[in-house]
């Protein structure tokens, strides 16, 4: 496993290392340590249709939310 995510004996936590800055654009953003950590980690455990499915349901709270607000203010 990476330098950059370790993962408990267990299982039960992940710890990713965290850099000092923030990227600035968004292929720095995917680039970044924390966020290659995060994609490495789906990864290599198998994850990636629970975090599709994860990111799915984000995805249609914000939209149900954002319609929520656009209806509210034409009211």
């Amino acid at each position: 496993m990476s330098e950059k995510v370790k993962l408990s004996e267990d299982g039960s936590s992940i710890d990713f290392v965290q850099s000092d800055t923030l990227p600035t654009s968004m292929k720095k953003f995917r680039q970044s340590p924390e966020i290659e950590g995060f994609y490495r980690f789906i990864y290599e455990n198998d994850l990636q249709r629970e975090a599709y499915d994860i990111l799915e349901q984000i995805i249609e709270r914000r939209r149900s939310e954002k319609a929520e607000k656009k209806s509210r203010k034409k009211k």
